[in-house]
C-alpha cells in the first residue's frame, strides 16, 4: 500500500482528521479558529493537528511562533480530500 492509500485510511478513520483536513482545504487556519470551527477540546485539536503534520498532510506556516501557529493543506492532503468527496 502506498502513502496515498494509507493518509486516506489514516484519515477516514477519525472525524476529527477529517473534519480538520476538510477545513483546511478551504483556507489556512490558526489553530484557534480550527478550534472555534470544530468545537473540538484545545487537547483534541491539538493532537489531530499534530497527527496530520507528521502524517504530510497539513503543514505549519510560522512553525517558529509559538504562540499563534497557522496551518495549511499539502498537496498530498488536497488530493486525499478530493478522493474522500468523492466517497
Amino acid at each position: 500500500m502506498g502513502l496515498f492509500e494509507t493518509s486516506i485510511s489514516f484519515v477516514a478513520r477519525s472525524e476529527r482528521r477529517k473534519q480538520i483536513l476538510f477545513l483546511l482545504n478551504e483556507s489556512p487556519l490558526s489553530q484557534p479558529e480550527i478550534m472555534k470551527k470544530t468545537q473540538m477540546y484545545k487537547s483534541h485539536n491539538s493532537r489531530t493537528i499534530s497527527e496530520l503534520v507528521e502524517k504530510k498532510l497539513v503543514l505549519c506556516i510560522n512553525p517558529e511562533d509559538r504562540g499563534f501557529k497557522f496551518y495549511k493543506i499539502t498537496s498530498l492532503g488536497k488530493k486525499v480530500v478530493e478522493y474522500l468527496k468523492k466517497l
